[in-house]
């Protein structure tokens, strides 16, 4: 019997020729990923009674889930953290501003294909996009992972979900992820690795690649996998050069050997099947990501706030098609539409493009690389009663800071166009 990708990449893992699912193995991530929490994790470190860590040069630590410190205690806890990557000599940090934590990684090619990062943030699951097993993990795991350097895992099932065809003009990889979401359910692939395949995957770029991973943690997944091809390779071979300072052939070539693919003859739990063409822009309702419904069952309902941005959709293409939306024309009245782009390079790129300038003569708010109000820490907290639409991933009660509020999820064309009509809208009516 072949294997799939989350039994090979946990064998490599673990230094071992042969695994199966159900199978509990010592894992030895490639990269250990934390944020804003990383000062909590330090203190339970400590209490390990462990001075230092084991594998610096594995850890990745960004500032980004409250940036710049809305209040002294964010503060003190950034100025914690600090400290801590000076003390244990931690050379992947990235302070305020450069931009959210799988977004930063990413670009500076810190994970690989067919590598093993474990992080203390759910949406880990985000390196799929690439070919790596990425994977959430507790803060006390993360913890133990800084002292030993491993960790156990269970080897997942396997589910393979296909997409064939060309998705329609207007239809995104959101829009899909949302679909199958809906499909499933928010429980529907709990401790599960789903593999995404077909030619409709094919046909993506790398930034709506990005999407399909990160989302799929709204479904509990382990992790989620998309086989790497020349999109991917010759998307991280720059960085990994810029980043080691070798030649790009070379660092091209080590990304190539590194990458794992699945048998042909695997076996899965189950297998989905979509067809691009049948797809339509899909919304998640309040207060769950799998309340989906087809975007003209809640076109019209009325918005106080737009919210572009987060690691799901806070990318250049984002962005793009937001701009190309709203050129021309203004935000409606008593409607705020916030832009957040991922990174700061995603807004270096966008100023470049010219992007930034058309959304702020639309009279969007451009706000700093970072998470922003994802998480209801800061930059767009909703007042009680008020509705948001956002390119977010999670929507239950009280997420974005306000228990009062209601959240609904879209890809970015249609939250620009809801900011523009100041309720929900089809962007292909504009």
């Amino acid at each position: 019997m072949g294997k799939t990708f989350a039994e090979k990449a946990l064998a490599r893992a673990a230094g071992v020729s042969d695994v199966t699912a159900g199978q509990v193995i010592d894992a030895r991530p490639d990269v250990i990923l934390s944020h804003d929490n990383t000062a909590s994790i330090a203190q339970t470190f400590y209490s390990l009674g462990v001075d230092r860590v084991k594998h610096p040069e594995r850890v990745a630590i960004v500032l980004d889930h409250a940036v710049p410190a809305p209040t002294t205690r964010h503060a003190q806890n950034h100025a914690e953290i600090r400290q801590f990557v000076a003390e244990q000599g931690i050379t992947h940090f990235f302070d305020v501003g450069r931009g959210i934590c799988h977004q930063v990684l990413s670009e500076e090619a810190i994970v690989l294909p067919g590598q093993l990062i474990l992080g203390a943030d759910s949406h880990t699951t985000h390196y799929g996009w690439m070919g790596a097993f990425g994977a959430g993990v507790g803060r006390s795991e993360v913890a133990a992972l800084w002292a030993i350097g491993e960790l156990w895992l269970r080897v997942p099932e396997s589910i393979r979900v296909i997409l064939d065809g060309e998705l329609p003009r207007g239809v995104t990889a959101k829009d899909f992820a949302l679909r199958l979401i809906g499909d499933l359910g928010a429980d529907g692939g709990i401790y599960m690795s789903i593999e995404f395949g077909g030619s409709g995957i094919e046909a993506m770029s790398v930034e709506s690649r990005m999407v399909l991973p990160n989302m799929m943690a709204e479904m509990g997944v382990k992790n989620a996998y998309v086989a790497p091809d020349a999109t991917v390779f010759d998307w991280l071979a720059p960085r990994l050069a810029r980043r080691t300072g070798r030649a790009v052939d070379e660092c091209r070539a080590e990304i190539e050997a590194g990458a794992l693919y699945p048998d042909p003859d695997a076996e899965y739990t189950a297998e989905y099947q979509y067809n691009a063409t049948e797809l339509e822009p899909y919304v998640a309702c309040p207060h769950s990501v799998d309340n989906v419904v087809p975007l003209s069952q809640v076109a019209g309902t009325p918005i106080q706030q737009a919210f572009l941005g987060t690691c799901t959709n806070g990318r250049l293409e984002d962005i793009a098609a937001a701009a190309e939306v709203v050129k021309g024309r203004r935000v409606a009245r008593d409607t705020r539409f916030l832009v957040i782009p991922a990174s700061s390079q995603v807004l270096q790129e966008a100023m470049e493009h010219g992007y930034i300038q058309t959304l702020v003569e639309a009279g969007a708010i451009i706000g700093v690389p970072g998470c922003g109000p994802c998480m209801g820490n800061h930059m767009g907290i909703p007042a009680p009663g008020e509705v948001t639409i956002s390119t977010a991933n999670r929507n239950f009660r009280g997420r974005m800071g306000t228990r009062e509020a209601e959240i609904y999820l879209a890809n970015p064309a249609v939250v620009a166009a809801s900011a523009i009509q100041g309720a929900i809208a089809d962007p292909r009516e504009l």
